[in-house]
């Protein structure tokens, strides 16, 4: 089957308008980088994405889940198959201390949305970039807080198409990780468990997680957030910082001077000198302290060939 026939196909599934042919997933990605997807789509209902998912397994097409984009690196020669994004689903739904959130929808907004409704838990999730479905499948973290701390369940895909729910202790959450990533499930919404809160302690406590983030990370640059998993014992930015490969990278790419554990697009890296500094970094770090960096951020696609 042909690039032409899988989007033809879709049609029938999607409005016509939400399937793009050959896109550049730069504009989809936070580290504006990578290739082309050979399909590109964005369904607008769960059943919709359903029967993508579907598809993609009844005609052995591969596909691959785009969230928000910030956890993942895309190469220079792209993806291909069908690249699905859910970022028209985007449901958040406040019932009593619970919440309800599609996969598309912002864990930021998420976590906004809780605050406005003097809802507490989700304050950590204030800065986090991605979206439910990517929180999901890594529970997601920051500041001591985690999903694992206030989910109940999530509703998903599986790789066939069907829904199952997965309470919270099926997801097999750990430290960035889940049943989700390791079954490629993909994420259709999921349940958290809150509780009431006192408005002024909340919007004290995301002033400060705010202030904290925006005060020692590189927002003013594209980058794939943190890059690499905290060693046992250890902390990623630290080690690179002590192995002094601040300011150091390949290309337009850098380890970022503000914090090592970032990686910044200074604005004309490409994919492959990205890699190639997540490389320089691994390389350097285990000469000196004999710590292996495993990666955090997801690499995905196909090298660019001549």
């Amino acid at each position: 089957m042909t690039i032409q026939q899988w989007a033809k196909d879709l049609a029938q599934i999607v409005n016509p308008n939400n399937i793009k042919i050959n896109e550049s997933l730069k504009k989809y990605t936070m580290t504006k980088l990578g290739g082309n997807a050979d399909v590109f789509v964005l369904p607008e209902t769960e059943d919709e994405a359903a029967q993508i998912v579907k598809y993609a397994y009844n005609h052995n097409v591969p596909i691959l889940m785009l969230g928000n984009g910030s956890n993942m690196v895309v190469r220079d020669g792209g993806v291909r198959g069908i690249v699905v994004s859910f970022t028209k689903l985007d449901e958040i739904r406040v019932e009593g201390n619970r919440l309800y959130a599609q996969s598309g929808a912002l864990i930021k907004e998420v976590s906004r949305i809780a605050a406005t409704n003097s809802l507490t838990g989700f304050e950590f999730a204030c800065g986090i970039p991605g979206s439910v479905g990517g929180a999901m499948a890594m529970n997601a973290g920051a500041y001591g807080g985690e999903i694992k701390d206030i989910i109940i369940d999530c509703t998903v895909l599986t790789k066939e198409g069907e829904r199952i729910v997965l309470s919270k202790d099926d997801l097999e959450l750990g430290y960035r990780k889940s049943i989700i990533a390791q079954k490629g499930y993909f994420v259709l919404s999921s349940n958290f468990q809150l509780a009431e809160g006192n408005q002024q302690e909340i919007d004290e406590k995301i002033a400060d997680l705010t202030f904290k983030r925006e005060s020692k990370q590189p927002l003013e640059y594209p980058s794939a957030g943190s890059v690499f998993k905290r060693p046992p014992g250890y902390f990623a930015g630290k080690l690179i910082q002590d192995s002094g490969l601040q300011g150091k990278g390949v290309g337009d790419a850098e380890v970022s001077t503000k914090h090592a554990g970032f990686i910044i697009n200074k604005g004309n890296a490409t994919a492959t000198d990205y890699i190639q500094t997540i490389q320089m970094v691994q390389r350097v770090v285990k000469e000196k302290f004999g710590v292996d960096l495993e990666l955090e951020v997801k690499i995905v696609g196909e090298e660019r060939t001549q």
